[in-house]
C-alpha cells in the first residue's frame, strides 16, 4: 500500500507569539510537526504495519521544514518530500496546487493529513488537495480500518460520531483520539539520516509561478489591544444598570 501523509511544520504550542513589522517573528522559535499531523503520521505507520507498503511524508515550505520531515522519518516513515521553492506563497490555494501536482504523478492508495494546523486553523490544504486530485475525503477521523481497498471510518461529528465506508484511494484527516503518536527512538533517528529525501521545485512539478499565485493577501497583522483594568459600578441596581448601558454604548461601542 502506497501511503502519503501531508505534513506541516508549526510553532511549538508552548511558544510565545511575537508580532514584528506586521508579521510573526520567528527568531529563536522552536518548530514542531503540527500536532494533528502527528496523528496522521502515526496512523500511516500503523496501516503500513498491518498491510505492508511504504509511507511517504510530503510538505511544502521553507528549508527548516526539513526538520519536521526528518522527525516523521525517525518515527517510521520511509521517504520524505519537501516542495521547496521561493516562488511558492504560503497560501492555502498555492500550497494545495503544488501538493496536488506532486501527488498526481504518484501511485497514491491512501492519503492522510491532520484535521487542521494549530497556527492558521484553516483546515483547507488537505481538502483542497483531495479536490484537485478528484479524490473522496472524510474529515475528523477517529477510527480507520482498511480491508480490500475499502476504508471503514468513524469521524467525530461535534460531540457525536458518524460511520462511513469509502473506496480507496481517499483522503482522511486525523482528529485527536485516532491514536497516540509514538516518540522517535535513537535507532529511528539514526536510520532517518539515510532515508530518501527529495526537494522538487515548481519546475519539476510542471508548475509556473502564475499557476500558484496566491488567492489571498494578508493586509495587516496585529496583536489584540491590551485588556483594560476592571471597573466596579457603584450605586443602586438601577443606577448600575443605567451606567452599564451607557458604558457599553459610549465606550465599548457594543450597543
Amino acid at each position: 500500500m502506497n501511503i502519503y501523509v501531508l505534513l506541516k511544520q508549526t510553532f511549538d504550542t508552548e511558544e510565545k507569539i511575537s508580532i514584528r513589522d506586521g508579521g510573526i517573528a520567528e527568531d529563536g522559535v522552536k518548530f514542531i510537526i503540527n500536532p494533528y499531523d502527528e496523528y496522521a503520521v502515526e496512523e500511516a505507520i500503523r496501516q503500513k504495519e498491518r498491510h505492508g507498503g511504504k509511507v511517504t511524508v510530503v510538505s511544502a515550505g521553507p528549508e527548516h521544514t526539513a526538520e519536521a520531515l526528518r522527525t516523521a522519518l525517525a518515527m517510521g516513515a520511509d521517504e520524505a518530500v519537501l516542495i521547496r521553492d521561493d516562488r511558492l506563497p504560503a497560501d492555502e490555494y498555492s500550497v494545495s496546487r503544488a501538493l496536488a501536482a506532486y501527488l498526481s504523478k504518484e501511485p497514491v492508495d491512501l492519503l492522510l493529513a491532520g484535521l487542521f494546523s494549530v497556527d492558521n486553523s484553516a483546515g483547507q490544504v488537505a481538502i483542497r488537495t483531495a479536490q484537485l486530485l478528484g479524490m473522496p475525503h472524510v474529515s475528523s477521523v477517529i477510527r480507520l480500518e482498511i480491508e480490500n481497498r475499502t476504508a471503514a471510518v468513524v469521524r467525530d461529528a461535534e460531540g457525536d460520531s458518524e460511520s462511513l465506508s469509502v473506496a480507496l484511494p481517499a483522503l482522511f484527516t486525523a482528529q485527536q483520539g485516532l491514536n497516540e503518536p509514538r516518540y522517535p527512538t535513537l535507532p529511528g533517528i539514526m536510520k532517518a539520516k539515510k532515508k530518501p529525501f527529495t526537494r522538487p521545485g515548481l519546475g519539476e512539478l510542471g508548475l509556473t509561478e502564475a499557476d500558484v499565485a496566491a488567492k489571498t493577501k494578508r493586509v495587516d497583522l496585529s496583536a489584540p489591544p491590551a485588556r483594560k483594568a476592571g471597573r466596579k459600578l457603584e450605586g443602586s441596581p438601577a443606577e448600575q444598570a443605567a451606567l452599564l448601558v451607557e458604558l457599553l454604548h459610549g465606550e465599548a461601542k457594543a450597543l
